[in-house]
């Protein structure tokens, strides 16, 4: 009897996507298990009409989804009905959508949309090191069948990309919408030169917000999941280096006076912010919840980023208070 082989689609393009690909296309080639094809989506802006996403994901059975969390909704509705058979997700999407009755994890989104398991890759991974093939890791988060998140394990994993998985999805996939919240404070305190002891605080008070916002959203979020790399590790480099952070350093250079629209298209080569986006979304959840004064460092930047109060505003006393 012919074993079914797996076939991998890559539904998304920029730096992330692009090394995603080359990650899962290196391996398939060299794992009998599967299709030695592997196809990749990307969205064009400058075309009247946007290359095949069906005929992309036609036949493909394990799904790859990572493009700004924005456009993820209106993508899943242009699969539904399109993809056939036992397929499997995994998403390298980093954010959240809120609607009416509350957030909804992009994982959830394309699980209820799509019909179909969605694990999530989180992780400490600058795009252009991984393409560089220097040494990286990463945190598959899955819910139950851990032997999918194995599959996931196998296509993604490399010597120098060393992946592992745990069992907490939630944890995992919140720590990597999280972390951009606290970036782009990282960002303001070294766009104001407040020092590496100012940005260690923020990055201490950041991450003990995104645990205690992960354990109320989900109270089964594991403590570990904060020591994976999905957690600390993510949370370090995002802080360091990455695009949220180097966009709230110029916000904060010029004073708040210069739009983070304009200052992504000056400095981002056509890559799409995600922090700011990410920032209102967690508002709007404490917001519903009212969980504001819980979270004054996420409620903090949020002001910042809609111009409320200034970029030094970002180590007010308050913060310090809980």
């Amino acid at each position: 009897m012919i074993k079914k082989k797996h076939k991998a689609a890559v539904i998304g393009s920029g730096n992330w996507g692009s090394v995603a690909a080359k990650l899962v296309a290196s391996n398939t080639l060299n794992l009998d298990s599967f299709h030695d094809e592997v196809r990749m989506w990307v969205f064009e802006e400058t075309l009247p009409n946007d290359p095949d996403l069906e005929h992309a994901a036609e036949d493909a059975n394990m799904l790859v989804f990572v493009t700004p969390h924005q456009f993820i909704e209106g993508i899943c509705k242009r699969l539904v009905g399109k993809i056939k058979g036992d397929v499997e997700a995994i998403s390298l999407i980093k954010g959240m959508e809120v609607k009416t009755g509350g957030p909804c994890m992009i994982s959830s989104l394309i699980n209820k949309q799509l019909g179909v398991n969605c694990c999530v890759l989180m992780g400490a991974n600058i795009g252009d090191e991984i393409a560089m093939e220097k040494f990286s890791e990463a945190t598959i988060g899955y819910r139950e069948d851990k032997e999918v998140a194995q599959r996931w394990v196998q296509i993604f994993g490399t010597p120098y990309f060393r992946v592992s998985a745990v069992s907490c999805i939630e944890g995992v996939e919140l720590c990597g919408t999280l972390k951009n919240v606290v970036a782009i404070a990282a960002g303001f305190v070294d766009g104001l030169e407040m020092g590496n002891n100012a940005k260690a605080a923020i990055m201490r008070i950041g991450l003990n917000e995104m645990k205690a916002f992960s354990k109320l959203m989900f109270p089964s979020v594991c403590d570990n999941t904060f020591l994976e790399s999905c957690g600390i590790a993510d949370l370090i480099i995002t802080c360091l280096g990455g695009s949220n952070r180097k966009v709230a350093d110029a916000f904060a250079r010029s004073g708040g006076k210069r739009s983070f629209h304009e200052l992504e298209t000056e400095l981002l080569q056509g890559q799409k912010l995600q922090g700011v986006k990410t920032t209102g979304e967690v508002y709007e959840v404490l917001c519903q919840r009212e969980w504001q004064q819980s979270f004054p460092l996420f409620q903090t930047v949020h002001v910042i980023c809609t111009g409320h109060l200034p970029p030094s505003a970002i180590t007010q006393q308050r913060l310090y208070e809980n």
